[in-house]
């Protein structure tokens, strides 16, 4: 990775053609793409072709945390791999360590294959919840479940932007850290928890920034997108 961090714009609007709106408007920035559950049941592989064909050079982040027995996540990490459409893809941390060193096993050999990261915690939780569910604060669990991941040759984690420096430190410098939940220039949290903004993540070594509803809300997204290139 290099050390510049990244943006990637999350595309959740409620229809394909919304979504394809907004990606048109800053198809010549050299950004990410996020495709999550909803924009992926619904509109399919075929969408993300459609994304390439607006701009070749676009990486895609495929959302869509798997999350199942070993043998059944490695199955589908492959079918993502083999696309040969997404450049990064999710799985849960929570899974554990076998999980995710078969996915990773699975798809060593397939060439170009897609960065794969793991999901620590949601960024929706606050302590409380998450305590209710892993028994155990997050930035500790967090910690552990990023030590796991990085032994399992998985290539980074989704956490929040609190917990970056901390997991960088009990890993490697070059474990990427991508942050949702970012709030550019501070607005509104929405139903996310652990939100920061731009210098917050930069402060954190943050490798990639997930902004989607600042960009797609603003009046002119890429007005926005602009200003928090000029920013990272």
């Amino acid at each position: 990775m290099s050390n510049a961090m990244k943006l990637c714009v999350s595309l959740d609007l409620p229809t394909a053609k919304e979504n394809l709106e907004i990606v048109k408007q800053i198809k010549d920035f050299d950004v990410w793409l996020k495709v999550g559950f909803r924009s992926y049941i619904r509109d399919g592989k075929e969408f993300l072709e459609e994304l390439k064909v607006i701009n070749p050079n676009f990486k895609i982040f495929l959302d869509l945390k798997l999350y199942d027995i070993p043998n059944t996540m490695a199955d589908a990490a492959q079918e993502i791999a083999n696309f040969g459409l997404v450049d990064m893809f999710n799985v849960h941390a929570s899974a554990g360590s076998k999980a995710m060193s078969t996915v990773m096993d699975r798809i060593k050999d397939i060439p170009n294959k897609p960065l794969v990261l793991a999901v620590t915690a949601l960024t929706s939780f606050d302590n409380e919840s998450f305590k209710a569910i892993y028994n155990e604060d997050i930035k500790t669990k967090a910690t552990k479940m990023a030590k796991d991941t990085h032994e399992s040759g998985i290539d980074g984690v989704v956490c929040s932007a609190f917990e970056s420096l901390d997991i960088k430190a009990n890993t490697c410098d070059s474990f990427i850290t991508l942050c949702p939940g970012i709030r550019p220039f501070g607005e509104d949290a929405g139903d996310q928890k652990r939100v920061a903004d731009i210098p917050f993540a930069k402060e954190n070594k943050v490798d990639f920034i997930v902004v989607g509803r600042p960009i797609y809300k603003a009046t002119n997204p890429k007005e926005v997108v602009e200003k928090i290139l000029a920013n990272i």
